[in-house]
């Protein structure tokens, strides 16, 4: 197959997908992708978001980097392969955010909450996480989220 007749098949799939979704009313990420559920269960009940996803370096590096604030219900999920000691930064992010830990079974590690914008000290998960949530900043004490809450999603395995 020839070089413009793979690009001209990428492009008709890369619309079919997009015009899937927007039919289906799905919201989209910045990257036209449809954002997917996730809820944090506190003390308070549950907490229902829906977010963007972050699983290549490249999405995981870029981030949330020169966005506007998000809104309330809005989040972004950084999944990685394996769980370690993770650490964040706010480097090019120009709103404040919290950033929440999560282990393989989607249980909160811990919580950094108003990260500084633009900063790029480093902020650790204080324990091995695979998944971080970033939200709004203050959401987390809006919804109670504390060490140990559950993150539903079907990244993590309770």
């Amino acid at each position: 197959m020839d070089y413009s007749r793979r690009i001209l098949l990428a492009f008709a799939f890369s619309a079919a997908a997009l015009t899937s979704a927007c039919a289906q009313n799905a919201p989209l990420d910045a990257a036209g992708r449809p954002l997917e559920p996730l809820t944090v269960v506190t003390q308070s009940g549950e907490h229902k978001f829906m977010v963007e996803i972050a699983d290549d370096e490249e999405e995981r590096q870029r981030g949330l980097m020169f966005r506007p604030p998000l809104p309330d219900d809005r989040g972004m999920l950084f999944q990685f392969p394996r769980a370690a000691e993770q650490s964040f930064w706010m480097r090019n992010t120009p709103s404040s955010l919290d950033i929440i830990y999560i282990d393989p079974r989607g249980r909160i590690v811990s919580i950094a909450k108003h990260a500084t914008p633009y900063s790029e000290a480093p902020i650790p998960s204080n324990g091995a996480a695979n998944g971080v949530l970033e939200l709004r900043a203050g959401r987390a004490d809006e919804i109670g989220a504390k060490p140990g809450d559950q993150v539903k999603h079907p990244f993590f395995r309770p």
